[in-house]
This record gives structure tokens, sequence and C-alpha cells, in this order.
């Protein structure tokens, strides 16, 4: 065991104490100032957090593309619908049918309203009611029909533009 190990440090002045000290708070002083100032100059601008509702008066529905049923609406929720990552309220009229289509993008969707029948190419149906969460891979044909009396609204959050093209996939 080893006793009274005695480290060597050499003496200091009290002169030499204080301009250590002075010189580390003039280095703390210049990385705080020059720290803040990076951290002023990358403050992102203030987003908003955003809160929509199905029924809000306030949506503003524009029209899906022709191929669609008479009475389809799509309201953009949030994001830019010509941009990656928007999100948006896809309403279909009761009882009216989703002829076989796909989009570029993956799709992430959760039903607000109705029930929904959709079939994916090579997969079952699958009934969604309100709550149901579905994802649907980026160029996966797939069809529908809102079995219910009342409107279906879905919920679909888009990775890429928006878009919705008739038919099956174009070929890779």
């Amino acid at each position: 065991m080893i006793k009274d190990v005695k480290f060597h440090q050499p003496e200091e002045s009290p002169m030499q104490s204080r301009n250590v000290i002075a010189r580390v708070s003039q280095l703390l002083m210049v990385a705080v100032g020059f720290g803040g100032a990076v951290a002023f100059a990358q403050a992102p601008a203030a987003e908003q957090a955003v809160t929509r509702n199905a029924a809000d008066k306030d949506l503003k529905w524009g029209p899906c593309p022709a191929f669609l049923p008479k009475g389809c609406g799509i309201a953009v929720l949030n994001g830019d619908p010509s941009k990656n990552n928007a999100d948006v309220f896809f309403k279909v009229p009761g009882k009216s049918e989703l002829p076989l289509h796909w989009h570029t993008s993956a799709e992430r969707m959760v039903l607000v309203a109705g029930e929904l029948r959709v079939t994916y190419d090579g997969q079952k149906e699958v009934v969604m009611k309100p709550g149901t969460y579905a994802y649907g891979p980026a160029k996966k044909p797939h069809k529908g029909t809102c079995a219910s009396t009342e409107p279906c609204i879905l919920f679909i959050a888009f990775e890429s533009p928006v878009d919705a093209v008739p038919g099956a996939a174009a070929k890779k």
C-alpha cells in the first residue's frame, strides 16, 4: 500500500493566480457571448401548432381529381400539397366507390368518419372505422368503397407531394 504520496505543484504567486482567473473569466465571457449570438442567429421561425376538426367551418375543401367520385373533397390541414410532408382530410360521399388508383407517396391514414372498405393489390379487403390507422406503401394500387351512408373522411399524411394516379401502378 502506498502512503503519503505527494504531488509536486509549482508555486504560484498571488499575481499569477489572479491573471489566470482573469483570463479564464475573459474566455468564458467571449464563449458565452459567441454562443448566444450563434443561438440567436440559428433560432428557427416560430412555427405554430395546428389543430383541425373535420367539422371545422373554416376548412377550405378543394376538388379531387376528376376520376374520383362527384362530391369528393380535399382540405389541406398542414403543409403545401405540392411539396413533401403535407397533411390533408380526404372526404367522399357515403355509398361512393373509389376506383383503382395509386400515389407516388406512401400514405399514413386515420379514418375520422364513416366506414371505408379498402383493398390493396394482392391483399384482402380491410374495413376501416373511425380511429382505424392504415399505412399505404408508395405506388401500391388500391381501391375503396365508402360503405356508410354518411361521408367518409380520412386523414392522410403524405411524405411526397400529394397526387392520385388512376389505374394500376406504372411498371418500374
